[in-house]
């Protein structure tokens, strides 16, 4: 069994710091609000003080935050843990992060000698409480092989696909295309409500065709039966897509799904889930 610090209780954070509670590690945790951290302790989890406090004996040392500014605060900021951590520990980054601070980081590790992977998760909720997230790392095989006692608790599968960065391009590829997915179907029905007809039965035929892989079927069922209970939120497909095309590349349909997605913020629904963005067009049929 290992020592592992997790930094982040949030939604993913504490249903993955809970499975490698269950699976007997020794689990300091950490989080901006404490209380959130304090829940673990029932599961056996250490409440930490600090990022620092929860890092300094740990093997491995992951976060799961919400976006840079709060992944900068856990690493490098007043008591973050790569100060703390010991030469031989392993970081592994498992938010969602733009593609420049990554590399930052992965820098900043770099100087002062301590293993770095970038490994962003593919999954929601119900995959961090089964152990089924799909993990995309970035980072050198040696860290990513040491990494596998964390990546067989929590996920079904770990794909190596290359140095530090490489993870989080990956994430914010998958994450860009089902942000355009969804944007895409919710027009759609939007337009076949405008022509007066039962989208409700014609998605229900078109789902059975090749166009229509196992994500955009989730997504088009989600907007016909009005299931908008947060796994992803708009506000985070938004950041995510944001970030995407921070790193410099020609998206123009990434830039109208983040246009669209930005209405959506604007209209109150960032909390509720991804598919909520079908109802700026109108296209959220009734029951």
């Amino acid at each position: 069994m290992a020592r592992i610090a997790c930094l982040g209780m949030g939604a993913m954070g504490s249903r993955m710091a809970a499975r490698l509670l269950a699976a007997g590690h020794e689990v300091a945790v950490w989080n901006r609000t404490a209380r959130a951290a304090q829940l673990l302790a029932a599961s056996g989890g250490r409440p930490a003080a600090s990022p620092a406090e929860a890092a300094r004996d740990a093997d491995i040392v992951l976060s799961m935050v919400r976006d840079d500014d709060a992944s900068r605060i856990v690493w490098t900021g007043d008591d973050g843990a790569q100060a703390a951590m010991r030469a031989d520990a392993i970081a592994v980054e498992c938010s969602t992060l733009s593609l420049g601070w990554v590399r930052e980081l992965s820098e900043k590790m770099s100087e002062v000698a301590r293993q770095f992977l970038d490994a962003p998760v593919a999954g929601s909720r119900p995959q961090a409480e089964s152990g089924e997230l799909i993990f995309l790392v970035g980072g050198c095989s040696e860290a990513f092989a040491a990494g596998a006692l964390i990546f067989d608790c929590l996920g079904k599968t770990a794909h190596h696909v290359g140095g530090n960065g490489a993870g989080t391009a990956a994430k914010l590829a998958v994450n860009s295309m089902l942000a355009v997915q969804a944007v895409w179907i919710g027009e759609t029905v939007a337009m076949l409500e405008r022509a007066g007809l039962n989208a409700g039965d014609i998605m229900a035929a078109a789902l059975k065709t090749p166009v229509f892989g196992p994500a955009a079927q989730g997504l088009a069922a989600s907007i016909i039966t009005r299931d908008f209970e947060p796994r992803f939120p708009v506000e985070l497909a938004r950041k995510d897509v944001g970030y995407a095309l921070a790193a410099g590349a020609e998206m123009p349909i990434a830039e109208a799904a983040f246009a669209s997605l930005s209405r959506a913020v604007e209209a109150g629904l960032g909390g509720q889930q991804l598919t909520a963005v079908a109802k700026i067009f109108n296209a959220v049929p009734e029951r």
